[in-house]
């Protein structure tokens, strides 16, 4: 039997492989009323610093106090995934370290990241932040404020000592362990704002490509420096949602023009190195596939079953022979919790994929949500397993 590193390493680059992978990412709120549900936990002892885990909402806090604290197993040991991150992310912001709070309540808080932004997050619940206030409203603040701080190798931006037992639990266990982080165009979103980066890219392109080409070139310094000190994962993630519901968030032309010759770049550096790379991107897909291929990603995840034209059967035979697929079981299907339902869409997508030859990871298109029962979603992870084997 293949472990789960050798599974998803012939997946990725197109050997033989024995069966379907396996991954998922439920939200943290989700694995905290799971726990309630029977989900399985443990105690690990923390120091002060660290962060632990808090049942109530599912979050992470400071450690005040050293002692043994309840945390849940982590996901992919128990429903045993094939991928997992080797995280932390490095701090990829202009200001390294820097967040002030701006105002908050019980329920959110609003925070100034090192790019100038101020974004609201919930306290308590899963979320992506509401986009409230920018700094980086212009190219000359960019160029007096924030460029000059990402010019140079910087080593306290990365956690070398947490990636590095991460890294190492992982390798023990025989995972496909993986590097993640945003790139270019989310870095530009959390930065510029949408407003400002949408006129740049029409008023402003130089600007642009500037900006790609100091976070590029920034990029491939610091994942270097992680490479040497803490070790080569098996792969890497890039986290890019480039789609809304109904389409691309930019043409086809804009995004081939600004955004995806550095995104060939780094996958160029990256394959340097051995190393596949998955693009996350969620939203409409279909009009951006042209541009995935030809960068060079290794394989595509989520393939958000809600959006316009993303359908893993027509992409596995348009580009199966090119591109392996992570994701692409509409989430909803667990959000029945109807067994009958469950089992027969788990069991037509993973069974159809592979009728297409395609080369999967099975999960969901979507992160599994409070919706979700624990039970529901074991069962659906035992349908996949009557039907992995290729």
């Amino acid at each position: 039997m293949m472990t789960s590193q050798q599974v998803v390493d012939c997946l990725l680059r197109g050997k033989p492989c024995e069966r379907v992978g396996l991954m998922g990412a439920p939200w943290g709120d989700t694995i905290a009323a799971w726990v309630e549900q029977g989900y399985p936990t443990r105690m690990v002892h923390k120091q002060v610093g660290e962060d632990r885990w808090r049942r109530e909402d599912g979050f992470t806090v400071e450690v005040e106090v050293e002692g043994d604290y309840l945390e849940p197993v982590p996901t992919w040991e128990h429903f045993g995934y094939d991928m997992a991150g080797a995280g932390p992310w490095m701090d990829i912001l202009p200001l390294r370290g820097h967040e002030e709070v701006v105002e908050e309540t019980d329920a959110w808080s609003v925070k100034r990241n090192g790019a100038g932004a101020a974004l609201k997050y919930w306290k308590h619940k899963s979320g992506t932040p509401e986009h409230i206030d920018f700094r980086m409203l212009t190219r000359e603040i960019w160029e007096r404020d924030y460029r000059p701080h990402l010019l140079e190798l910087d080593p306290e931006r990365v956690e070398v000592a947490k990636m590095r037992e991460s890294l190492a639990t992982l390798r023990d266990a025989r995972v496909w362990a993986h590097f993640g982080h945003m790139f270019v165009w989310e870095s530009m979103r959390q930065s510029m704002g949408d407003l400002t980066m949408y006129e740049s890219l029409i008023l402003d392109p130089g600007w642009i490509r500037d900006y790609n080409r100091v976070h590029t070139e920034f990029y491939k310094m610091h994942f270097g420096y992680m490479f040497e000190h803490v070790g080569k994962p098996d792969g890497i993630w890039l986290y890019e949602d480039l789609g809304y519901k109904n389409g691309l968030f930019a043409s086809p032309g804009v995004l081939g023009d600004l955004i995806f010759p550095y995104y060939k770049e780094l996958i160029d550096f990256f394959h340097s190195y051995d190393l596949p790379v998955v693009l996350h991107t969620c939203g409409s897909t279909a009009q951006a596939l042209p541009l995935i291929v030809e960068a060079g990603f290794d394989a595509l995840n989520p393939m958000e079953r809600k959006a316009r034209d993303n359908d893993p059967f027509a992409f596995a035979e348009q580009y199966g022979d090119r591109l392996a697929f992570v994701g692409g079981l509409d989430a909803r299907v667990f959000e029945t919790n109807d067994r009958e339902i469950i089992r027969r869409e788990v069991a037509k997508y993973v069974e159809g994929m592979k009728e297409r030859g395609a080369r999967l990871v099975f999960a969901s298109d979507h992160s599994i949500s409070t919706n979700t029962r624990y039970e529901s979603y074991r069962y659906g992870l035992e349908v996949y397993r009557e039907h992995m084997m290729y």
